[in-house]
């Protein structure tokens, strides 16, 4: 069973990986990333990959692929497609608002005591999250999964592909470069 999982994973991020190709051709402000998340109710480590495009300085979306791989009590990933809506923007903060719609494959549901586990399921989150005005950009998001009414944290890091211009406001290595093309 194990094997037929790792099969299935392997498509569903090498699909991802086409898609967010495809769009990184297409795009001028572009930045990837990845995070560290942990599940409050199901008290599961996961991590993640995600690409975000900055089609103006209000709107970025954000396909995303998630995987929990059974440090708690879930086994599971999601790939699906998310919105940031910056509410306010700082020197050096930016907030933002965000939802996420995808596709989930819960692998061990049958282990689980909810009414109705399934496993493959839509998933919803709606969120908050800051982040910085650097071309290396650490983020902080909480969110709340709307259909399984859970929530859980993500901390990561972006990097914003062509963004060098601006002054130094410390860091090291082009981490501390003011982005003013995404800001």
């Amino acid at each position: 069973m194990c094997f037929v999982i790792f099969e299935n994973m392997k498509k569903v991020i090498l699909g991802f990986l086409i898609v967010a190709s495809s769009l990184v051709l297409n795009a001028q402000n572009f930045g990837l990333g990845a995070s560290a998340m942990y599940n409050f109710q199901t008290e599961s480590f996961g991590f993640g990959a995600r690409a975000n495009f900055f089609p103006n300085r209000t709107i970025s979306f954000v396909p995303q692929f998630t995987y929990y791989p059974g440090f708690g009590k879930i086994t599971e990933y999601t790939i699906g497609m998310g919105l940031e809506y910056k509410i306010r923007r700082g020197n050096k903060l930016t907030y933002y608002l965000l939802g996420h719609a995808g596709y989930n494959r819960w692998s061990n549901f049958d282990e689980s005591s909810m009414k109705g586990a399934e496993p493959t399921n839509w998933n919803a989150e709606a969120g908050i999250g800051v982040t910085t005005n650097k071309c290396l950009r650490p983020f902080l998001e909480y969110r709340y999964n709307v259909k399984f009414m859970e929530t859980h944290l993500r901390l990561g890091l972006l990097y914003i592909f062509g963004c060098s211009g601006g002054p130094q406001t410390g860091g090291r290595r082009g981490g501390g470069k003011v982005c003013p093309a995404y800001n």
